[in-house]
This record gives C-alpha cells, structure tokens and sequence, in this order.
C-alpha cells in the first residue's frame, strides 16, 4: 500500500490528464470519421450506384402492388 501511495499523483493532476486525454480523443474521432465520410462519399460519387438503387426500389414497388392492388386506391 505503501508504494502505491508514494508513486501516485494528485488528484487534480490525473483529473486534468484524463479530461485532456478525452478531449483529445473525441477530436481525433470527430476527425477521423469526417474524413472517412467524406472519401466514402467521394466514392460513392464516382461509382454511379443511383440507377441501380432506383431500378431496385421500382422493382419492390412493382411487386408489393402486384401483390396487393388495393395500395393504389385513394
């Protein structure tokens, strides 16, 4: 017990690190994940996947009405 209290650092002081360190964390993450959205955006860009989304959910539409007209009634 002895020699855990006569390494230890005051209170204050491992307050002050932990409360940096969280800081310093949650920025890098902040960062880190706006980068990685802004690439994945980039690329999805370039990739054209609208049409094929488009297509897909024309494709559930026309299904679920053709199993179920009654959708089309207002």
């Amino acid at each position: 017990m002895e020699k855990y209290e006569s390494n230890s650092l005051p209170r204050k002081k491992i307050f002050v690190n932990n409360f940096i360190g969280g800081i310093a964390w949650a920025l890098g993450a902040t960062v880190g994940l706006s980068l990685i959205i802004a690439l994945l955006t980039l690329l999805l860009k370039n990739v054209n996947l609208i049409p094929f989304v488009g297509n897909f959910v024309a494709g559930v539409i026309e299904f679920v009405v053709s199993k179920n007209p009654n959708l089309l009634i207002k």
